[in-house]
């Protein structure tokens, strides 16, 4: 995918996100099944997903220095997100949410999710096609990725998140 339509799809996949969260009241907002984490929770989680891409991605000489270049060959989004599949998906305790996510919170949390978004955005393009290809970062499931694979599925998480949003509201109606 080219620079421009992973990053629009980065932006757009977010905003659908926080476009559905918006929409939720307080009960929806804070309803959860056992074992399943609520809206505010999935909200918290993408906001500590993203934030350290906001300091990571300023420095592209740390990145190189820190996590070097691929030595692979480069792997297209199905690929990326086999790999993803077949890994744990359980998230790491740094992005696990607080137990419980306030609604007082909503507009705040939403707000430092489109903040970071908008400064991702922005970090992105100034990267070439070259450097998105070659430059790596870890992920903590799937192990290195080219920021482009990287950004494969930071775009598809929101939506993820998304769908278990969107499941549980549906089983709490049923």
């Amino acid at each position: 995918m080219e620079k421009q339509k992973l990053i629009q799809t980065f932006v757009t996949n977010h905003e659908m996100v926080l476009n559905a969260i918006d929409l939720l009241t307080e009960q929806e907002f804070n309803y959860h099944s056992e074992g399943k984490w609520s809206a505010g929770q999935q909200l918290q989680h993408l906001l500590l997903t993203i934030q350290p891409f906001s300091t990571v991605l300023i420095r592209k000489d740390f990145i190189l220095d820190k996590f070097g270049t691929i030595n692979r060959v480069i792997w297209d989004e199905q690929t990326v997100f086999k790999h993803y599949l077949s890994s744990s998906r359980k998230a790491p305790e740094q992005f696990i949410p607080d137990e419980y996510v306030f609604f007082s919170t909503k507009k705040e949390l939403m707000a430092a999710v489109l903040k970071n978004v908008k400064n991702i955005q922005e970090l992105l393009l100034s990267f070439s096609e070259d450097e998105l290809d070659t430059l790596t970062l870890p992920h903590p499931l799937v192990g290195r990725l080219t920021i482009r694979e990287m950004f494969y599925l930071m775009s598809y998480h929101p939506l993820h998140h998304l769908k278990q949003i969107k499941e549980q509201l549906l089983e709490k109606d049923a």
